[in-house]
């Protein structure tokens, strides 16, 4: 009898990988060539029906054990200034929240490329105005940044704490969440954002697109980082829920080379340039570089996956 129950067992489990399968979402590509490495010209977008949370994952480049000196100065090699001018704003700096161990850091900026004015809340403290909010960590004595968010278009970047040989490392690409709309370029409008330290948990309310969305620490360490990211409200199929938002020149001149795909059933395609595809259907999806780049060298590759509804 024991025999049976073991190979009913061993059946059913054999089961669970079809009866799992992940959610998948379809990674649409909006990217197109530049010359500039200061443009964001890498724009790909998650859509799905009904997917309302999922985890986005930085994680050191493969090569960075051989990096020993960075490189992430800005190159306008080739680059076309705008002749669009900034909103000005009056600069300032705050700080928001300290407990010996995490800072958040809020800054304005002399002129920012939209309007919008955001209120930013930690406990009974309200700020507004604030373009630039930094969550740092304090790390072998010195403070080091896990994560910022643009709340007055809705970018934020992540890296991981630096390896033992580095004192830092750089951020690289950028991604949104939320209702994002396209205009100058794609942003998300935020009505208000409030950090909860407790839980090191943003909470946003989203001023287009209505509804609330989340954005939490999940994890750090010296290799990665994850964040939590969940939706209050699903977004149309049509629509992106998230995007990467990033820079390609060349191979050697990028700050993400290369998508990789992972199937609902766990199949892995064949990673593809990141501006030689369209469209794919993945439940993960990784952007990154598997050879170094002279712009942001040690610029962590970005995971976008754990989809679910």
């Amino acid at each position: 009898m024991r025999h049976l129950l073991r190979l009913l067992l061993c059946g059913a489990l054999a089961l669970l990988p079809l009866a799992a399968r992940a959610v998948e979402v379809s990674v649409v590509n909006a990217s197109k060539p530049t010359r500039c490495a200061e443009e964001d010209n890498v724009y790909v977008k998650l859509q799905s029906d009904g997917v309302r949370r999922f985890t986005v994952t930085a994680r050191h480049p493969p090569y960075l054990g051989a990096v020993t000196v960075d490189s992430a100065a800005a190159d306008f090699t080739h680059c076309a200034i705008s002749g669009a001018k900034d909103y000005p704003f009056t600069p300032r700096s705050v700080t928001l929240f300290e407990d010996g161990e995490w800072r958040l850091m809020g800054h304005t900026y002399g002129g920012f490329w939209t309007p919008y004015v955001v209120p930013v809340r930690v406990g009974a403290r309200v700020e507004s105005g604030l373009h630039l909010l930094q969550l740092i960590r304090r790390h072998k004595g010195e403070w080091i940044e896990l994560l910022v968010l643009y709340p007055a278009d809705g970018y934020w970047r992540t890296k991981p704490l630096p390896p033992d040989h580095l004192p830092d490392t750089a951020y690289g690409s950028s991604f949104l969440f939320g209702p994002i709309v396209e205009r100058e370029r794609p942003l998300v409008v935020i009505d208000a954002v409030e950090y909860v330290p407790a839980t090191r948990t943003f909470r946003l309310a989203f001023a287009e697109g209505g509804g609330t969305g989340t954005l939490r620490l999940a994890g750090f360490d010296t290799s990665e980082v994850t964040l939590a990211v969940a939706l209050e409200r699903t977004i149309a199929p049509d629509r992106p829920f998230a995007a990467l938002r990033s820079m390609f020149v060349t191979p050697g001149n990028a700050d993400v080379i290369e998508a990789a795909f992972i199937a609902g059933d766990g199949r892995r395609g064949i990673p593809a340039g990141i501006l030689d595809f369209a469209r794919e259907r993945a439940a993960e999806v990784s952007f990154g570089r598997r050879w170094p780049s002279r712009h942001n060298l040690s610029a962590p590759d970005l995971i976008f996956g754990a989809f679910g509804r």
